[in-house]
């Protein structure tokens, strides 16, 4: 595992050592504004809630982004693949055109020494 996340579980570790020896602490009622109405309920527990309510989205904001990476990353070596086919087959029918030239200039070649060959038996 990476160090951040040997330290997010040390910290949740802690996090849960600290509510369990203050658990008595968390259910105690106390007043607790709402911005509109004041009401009697306990202050450690809603916080706790909002902790959990925080990582939990946090966690699904994470596997969302590592998802979309890996989406991504899938999308583009199959593009690569398909980029890498295309120039494999333009480099083949560049080495095919290559090979019908230079058969063409040997071809060529051979008749010009043939027709030299000829002019060199033939009697002057």
């Amino acid at each position: 595992m990476r160090i951040r996340s040997l330290l997010l579980i040390l910290l949740l570790v802690l996090i849960g050592a600290f509510v369990a020896l203050n658990w008595s602490v968390f259910l105690t009622n106390s007043a607790v504004s709402l911005g509109v109405a004041t009401v009697q309920a306990p202050l450690g527990l809603l916080t706790l809630g909002l902790l959990l309510f925080v990582v939990a989205y946090f966690m699904v904001y994470v596997l969302y982004l590592q998802s979309t990476v890996m989406w991504d990353a899938r999308r583009n070596a199959k593009e690569l693949q398909a980029n890498r086919e295309l120039a494999d087959k333009a480099e083949a029918s560049r080495f095919t055109e290559l090979r019908g030239v230079l058969e063409a200039g040997q071809q060529a070649v051979l008749a010009r020494l043939d027709a030299l060959e000829k002019n060199l038996r033939a009697p002057q």
